[in-house]
């Protein structure tokens, strides 16, 4: 897992839509589904489920959207911080 992952799938999560992520973080969106499917892969979850123009978290995909969310605004956090130390 790394923090672009999580980057990219709570992207998803805000936006509803992996186009719309992918529009907004500037990639293509094969890139956002290749790191949600690695992500389900690694740690064996099932994050979304796919309908017609549609894509909703699944109960796993909720509980990791929690800790996901919490870990990029710790990390921001933490970035900002270093960065107050080096002025």
């Amino acid at each position: 897992m790394t923090l672009t992952q999580l980057e990219y799938f709570c992207a998803v999560c805000r936006y509803h839509s992996i186009t719309r992520a992918a529009e907004a973080l500037f990639v293509s969106q094969p890139t956002i589904s290749t790191s949600i499917r690695d992500l389900e892969k690694e740690f064996n979850l099932r994050l979304f489920t796919h309908g017609r123009n549609r894509i909703t978290l699944t109960n796993d995909g909720e509980a990791f959207y929690q800790k996901a969310e919490h870990i990029s605004v710790s990390y921001t956090h933490l970035r900002a911080h270093e960065t107050l130390m080096n002025l």
